[in-house]
């Protein structure tokens, strides 16, 4: 099994969710972050002085799945999220030792 932090712009959340569904993806976490990277930030006028604000608003999608699914979601998230500009996000990729339902306690890909 395989984590995937997806951070994406707060806009494209309701497009990913369509996506995310289609593909099998049964369950989801969204958290909203504030981040910079390469974007660097914006800058905006207030009150006549114009202020950078560094760290942006972004949202961590975050989801478990099985080995052979994660391929594919990285295409189809690309696909969906992509406006070719900077700041679109970032996939980051990491293994899940296991999962336990706690209802049932049913482990492992069954879990998820």
């Amino acid at each position: 099994m395989k984590k995937l932090e997806i951070i994406i712009r707060p806009e494209k959340l309701e497009d990913l969710k369509e996506t995310l569904n289609k593909v099998g993806v049964k369950g989801m976490m969204v958290s909203t972050v504030m981040g910079c990277g390469n974007q660097k930030g914006i800058k905006e006028m207030y009150r006549g002085t114009e202020l950078t604000i560094n760290l942006l608003h972004k949202l961590k999608v975050e989801i478990i799945v099985a080995d052979g699914m994660v391929e594919t979601i990285i295409k189809k998230v690309r696909d969906t999220v992509n406006t070719g500009n900077v700041g679109d996000g970032k996939i980051f990729i990491y293994n899940v030792e296991n999962a336990v339902r706690i209802r049932t306690g049913e482990t492992g890909e069954s879990a998820i």
